[in-house]
């Protein structure tokens, strides 16, 4: 069982990720945190799904908020006599105008790797740059005591870095083989010793997935799969959500849940899984075998799933550039921010995961299209019922950039339906929820870590502000300008300059680019 473990690793992640990543530096950046910081003025969206609401300042001590006081109303002055009283040594941040949010989490965050060429300070800035606060690491496929060494250095503030959700991917640095549900539950066992909050499952016979997960929720550990056609066949999302699995991330399995008249995906008959351009491709047409939106068969899949509590990470922005290559390969950000070797990487390679472009055109784009509208239906829907949908964006893959692909799987959260409240609210508390932290974190209330996002234009009328480039704008004297990009990030209530954290990531790819003697250029074009 090992073996099977070891192939889907080799199959979904490039060998050389599994090399061992450098340490981040110790941290330099950031300031704080104070023994009273003070936000004044800023209109506060609080992520409980409540409407903003302002002007208010916001109280913290240490890493702690202590108070939220609404100071007046706007369009007028602000009242001073209900602002709280500055001390000596208060820091303050002028935020009127400003817009704050709690602090958001990225699901589905994979920290980079050697195959990629990226080394923990670039994706760790990227992240906290666009408001990203913690991480959920899913696989740690760096190696388990390099992703638990960076999450302690992360919670003791050592390190500028979100803050790191370790899950560890089913049979990695198991001593033998796992061919029993004893041994499934002796290699959890041993995962929960030694740190690890969570499991990430990409399938195993039944008798041993239901085993893992069986030990993991009795030891109160995390559980996600992705569930890879290798060994969808053994278990879907709704067989695994019965067995107790605590949440899925991308959808592969669920339109298998949803087969009404076939059991297994129709596959070409040439159809090889090592190929990437087949794996996509004939993922991309999935969603078409499935039962229809408001069958018997879409309703009672849904229903069971709520009633399991299955949380659904859907991460759609990984698959985007299925739907629309070109749009990924020129998206603005690149030229700037996404290092060389991780450019390389991105390109068509036979031998390489997500490289899968060998022969990509307009039917496989129009097939994503589709398969795109049936999967956003089914999310949304889930949302309206009650369901918990979290955001993740699997970047590093796909020509997807840390830090830009999150604030793209909000835009694409709205495309879907979700009203940027409930985008906002899924970024953070239902991703502490599902971490099991909501009591700590994920909303801004009086009594949690302050943990923070603060942005110059309101994120509600246009989620592109959150992106490190902005939005573009044009003022009434016809002059264009850039706006937004997130000025603050705060997390466990130390301050950090978003804006100076993007300018070192810029600085690192230039000098990169310059000991390379590197320019980015569009695959098989010579000009």
């Amino acid at each position: 069982m090992k073996y099977i473990y070891t192939l889907l690793f080799a199959l979904l992640f490039s060998p050389a990720l599994f090399a061992q990543m450098p340490d981040a530096p110790e941290r330099t950046e950031g300031d704080g945190p104070f023994d009273r910081l003070i936000i004044r003025g800023a209109t506060m969206i609080d992520g409980t799904g409540s409407p903003a609401l302002g002007p208010v300042d916001i109280v913290i001590e240490g890493n702690r908020i202590i108070s939220i006081q609404n100071v007046g109303y706007p369009g007028v002055p602000i009242n001073e006599n209900r602002r709280p009283q500055a001390r000596d040594g208060d820091h303050e941040i002028d935020a009127e105008g400003m817009y704050v949010l709690p602090g958001f989490v990225d699901m589905h965050a994979h920290i980079g790797g050697n195959a990629q060429g990226t080394v923990p300070e670039y994706v760790f800035k990227l992240w906290l740059a666009h408001g990203i606060t913690g991480i959920r690491e899913p696989g740690s496929f760096n190696g388990a005591d390099w992703t638990l060494q960076h999450a302690e250095r992360s919670r003791n503030n050592e390190i500028t870095a979100p803050r790191i959700y370790p899950y560890f991917g089913f049979g990695m640095e198991s001593s033998g083989d796992i061919n029993s549900p004893e041994e499934a539950r002796n290699w959890v066992q041993t995962i929960h010793d030694q740190g690890a909050e969570g499991i990430k499952f990409f399938g195993a016979r039944p008798e041993i997935f239901e085993a893992a997960l069986d030990e993991a929720n009795k030891l109160g550990l995390g559980s996600m799969a992705h569930h890879a056609q290798t060994r969808v066949v053994y278990n879907n999302a709704l067989d695994t959500a019965e067995m107790g699995l605590k949440g899925l991330t991308h959808w592969y399995g669920l339109p298998e849940a949803l087969f009404t008249d076939q059991v297994i995906q129709d596959y070409p008959l040439d159809y090889n899984y090592s190929n990437e351009q087949h794996r996509f491709e004939n993922a991309g047409k999935l969603w078409e075998q499935a039962a229809e939106p408001g069958s018997e068969k879409w309703n009672e899949v849904m229903n069971r799933m709520l009633e399991l509590g299955l949380d659904l990470n859907p991460t759609f922005t990984i698959y985007e550039a299925s739907r629309d290559l070109m749009k990924e390969r020129r998206a603005e950000w690149h030229e700037k921010y996404t290092f060389p070797s991780l450019w390389k990487f991105y390109q068509p390679d036979r031998r390489a995961h997500g490289s899968y472009w060998f022969d990509w055109g307009t039917e496989q784009e129009v097939a994503w299209k589709q398969n795109y509208n049936l999967w956003m239906q089914f999310v949304n829907e889930y949302k309206n019922r009650g369901g918990s949908v979290t955001l993740g964006s699997d970047a590093g893959y796909i020509f997807k950039l840390y830090g830009f692909a999150y604030i793209r799987e909000m835009e694409l959260m709205r495309e879907a339906g979700f009203h940027p409240l409930e985008i906002f609210q899924s970024a953070s508390l239902h991703a502490a929820r599902v971490l099991g932290n909501d009591d700590e974190l994920g909303t801004i209330e009086p009594g949690k870590i302050a943990d923070l996002v603060i942005v110059d234009e309101n994120p509600q009328q246009n989620i592109k502000v959150l992106y490190g480039t902005g939005a573009i704008r044009v003022d009434e004297e016809n002059e264009l300008k850039r706006v937004g990009g997130v000025k603050y990030t705060i997390k466990d209530g130390i301050v950090y300059d978003a804006k100076k954290l993007l300018e070192d990531v810029a600085r690192m790819v230039k000098e990169k680019k310059a000991e390379e003697d590197f320019e980015i250029t569009q695959p098989g074009l010579d000009w």
